[in-house]
């Protein structure tokens, strides 16, 4: 779909992405525009970068606004992020319950992001009842379209076994994906199984992927189970986190 900002000009989603990796600020003006004209799109990419503060003044209240307007003009990605501000708490107060609601508008309609964002709320009963059939269910609905973080949690339950039958191979199957989805903790989660099966070199592989691309927290949860892993090529990456982990503070 284009962004209409003149009757005469037309620019499309691809090309304002551009733009603002060129011209943040130009991008960022012909958004506006566009937005104040009814682009749905474009009011959705205005909370987005005002949400980020690229290009335009970080206003995360007035991100909050568009985002609701786009929401109410279908934009499903738009109502997953309502939930998100409202989870967090971004230019409003915390209101998780509210996020549910948004989250689940989002899922109901089929968009993977409120799949995977209400089904955590359903794992840690966070502004809904605690509910973890429910959970594995939007997890999975998410998985089965590509969703690289669900498909780790889906793996995860199954490997488990809780809150439905254990299959330790469908798990690895949907580690795998996650993996090669670009998830460090679907990563981390198949090189754990990789290393528990002897093959070592291919584990050590998927951790460095996941050592790149992990965040603080995860760095740091991942460096206490690798020091105490069997192998002494898996433990001594154990060092290699903990140094990355240093970076971020």
């Amino acid at each position: 779909m284009g962004f209409l900002l003149r009757r005469q000009e037309v620019l499309s989603v691809e090309q304002l992405q551009s733009m603002l990796d060129d011209s943040p600020v130009r991008a960022a003006q012909a958004i506006l525009m566009a937005a104040k004209q009814g682009v749905v799109d474009a009011q959705a990419l205005l909370g987005q970068i005002l949400l980020d503060g690229r290009g335009i003044e970080r206003d995360q209240a007035l991100a909050l606004r568009w985002f609701q307007i786009a929401a109410q003009g279908g934009h499903l990605m738009a109502r997953n992020m309502v939930g998100r501000c409202l989870e967090h708490g971004w230019g409003c107060p915390v209101d998780e319950a509210a996020a549910a609601r948004a989250y689940r508008l989002a899922a109901e309609a089929g968009l993977d992001w409120g799949q995977y964002n209400y089904a955590n709320l359903l794992a840690t009963g966070r502004g809904v009842v605690q509910e973890q059939s429910q959970a594995l269910r939007f997890y999975r609905q998410a998985a089965e379209q590509g969703h690289a973080k669900s498909m780790n949690l889906v793996g995860r339950y199954l490997e488990s076994g809780q809150w439905c039958a254990r299959d330790l191979d469908a798990a690895v199957q949907w580690y795998r994906r996650s993996a090669e989805g670009g998830d460090f903790r679907g990563q981390f989660s198949y090189a754990a199984v990789l290393a528990d099966r002897g093959q070592i070199a291919e584990a050590l592989a998927w951790l460095h992927k996941a050592l790149a691309g992990g965040n603080l927290k995860f760095l740091r949860t991942a460096h206490k189970a690798l020091a105490a892993a069997n192998d002494p090529q898996i433990r001594a990456m154990a060092v290699a986190y903990q140094q990355r982990a240093a970076t971020f503070s």
